[in-house]
């Protein structure tokens, strides 16, 4: 696997080894050992989830509060998001920053978003099979989430605003600002 630092620390993009021939293709999509290895990381992922989306489906910005944050590695299996991790890590220099990437079935990128951050996608191809591995438990008592059009934030989300379609739950999360000052990860 070869390992992509962005501009925040500790959010990784992995780009597994493929083995193609004649009859398709094979990669590892996980390997704990050559992950801690390499990130210095030393993960136990506890829950696999997996949805399907069709094009202009935004999913975020979601986290859970302490003490049940998530660190998560995530993978498109058919179509294309564009994805993004958000620092919610008060404090750090990046505190508010994002990154973003694109996973597709075709590059097999995976994103790696370590606690601490708001993430969520945008679905840019008629239909995406998106997969993520987490380290905690889903707890809905410590369900957070900020606005995925945050103009604090600037996220470009790659599709028209007019396309984008939300959950009722995610048309009305807080800004980063509504949050306070006391909100950290």
């Amino acid at each position: 696997m070869n390992i992509l630092k962005t501009d925040i620390d500790g959010v990784l993009i992995i780009e597994p080894r493929i083995f193609s021939d004649s009859r398709g293709y094979f990669f590892e999509s996980f390997n704990e050992r050559e992950f801690r290895e390499k990130t210095g990381y030393d993960i136990k992922f506890c829950q696999d989830n997996e949805s399907m989306s069709s094009y202009g489906v935004l999913r975020g910005l979601h986290f859970q509060y302490p003490p049940y944050t998530q660190a998560k590695l995530v993978r498109v299996v058919k179509g294309g998001v564009m994805d993004v991790a958000v620092d919610l890590r008060r404090g750090s220099r990046t505190f508010g920053k994002h990154v973003s990437v694109e996973l597709t079935s075709e590059n097999h990128r995976q994103f790696f978003i370590p606690k601490g951050f708001a993430h969520g996608f945008v679905v840019l191809t008629p239909e995406v099979v998106f997969q993520y591995k987490c380290d905690e438990f889903y707890h809905p008592e410590a369900e957070g989430a900020i606005l995925w059009s945050d103009d604090a934030l600037g996220i470009d989300w790659r599709i028209p605003l007019n396309d984008v379609i939300l959950s009722e739950k995610d048309r009305k999360h807080p800004t980063l600002s509504e949050l306070g000052d006391n909100f950290s990860l």
